[in-house]
């Protein structure tokens, strides 16, 4: 197994050699990368690769934790927003969907379940930052509107309403940008969806309150 601990984050050419090696991996997968590609791609030798880098795993690590970073949304700022409950949902709504047609999210989301297997920390470490992260700030900010009267008192499960809301922020713009590409989705697809998702989910958990907000 491989050992973090000899990894050297400094040096002149350590970002260009990271920046190499996530054009490869994100274009290949990390089965279908070498070290050649990678070595060629960052401009630099073989031998200043390894310097950074003593093998491909390592290197594969680092590069999708690098992507992993670059994923981390505003959740404070979700919790915190103080605006109407059906103007939240909206904003966060587009930021989902926004977020799954973008390049950086859905070729993250392509590479974590191609190497699941391989990389499993690295899968469960993408889940955590993302969905399930996401979902958590979203189920905080349930709570409040549940207690300020704009969702109702019978919601069994707010994780699961939590999750409801996000999927449907994903249907109709998930796939087609998955398997066709982000050029099937226009804005008008992510607007629909996104309204679509408000209307069902207050709809669905929402009080006599909330709802009234819809006709404004």
């Amino acid at each position: 197994m491989f050992n973090e601990d000899r990894l050297i984050t400094k040096g002149r050419k350590f970002d260009q050699v990271l920046e190499g090696a996530r054009s490869v991996f994100m274009q290949h997968g990390y089965e279908g990368a070498s070290v050649d590609d990678i070595a060629r791609a960052a401009a630099v030798s073989k031998a200043t690769l390894y310097s950074y880098f003593p093998d491909k795993q390592l290197m594969f690590t680092a590069v999708f934790r690098g992507e992993l970073e670059r994923e981390k949304i505003g959740r404070d700022t979700l919790v915190g927003m103080d605006l109407p409950i059906h103007e939240v949902l909206r904003f966060t709504g587009h930021m989902i969907a926004s977020h799954l047609v973008s390049e950086l999210g859905s070729r993250t989301l392509r590479l974590a379940i191609a190497e699941a297997r391989r990389f499993p920390d690295l899968a469960a470490e993408y889940y955590e930052i993302g969905p399930r992260a996401l979902r958590r700030g979203l189920e905080r900010r349930l709570h409040l509107w549940q207690h300020d009267g704009m969702l109702r008192r019978d919601i069994a499960d707010m994780n699961l309403a939590a999750d409801s809301f996000v999927q449907l922020c994903g249907v109709q713009v998930r796939e087609p940008v998955m398997l066709l590409g982000r050029e099937r989705v226009d804005d008008g697809a992510i607007r629909r969806t996104v309204e679509n998702a408000v209307i069902v989910f207050l709809r669905a958990f929402g009080t006599a309150a909330a709802l009234r907000l819809l006709d404004e």
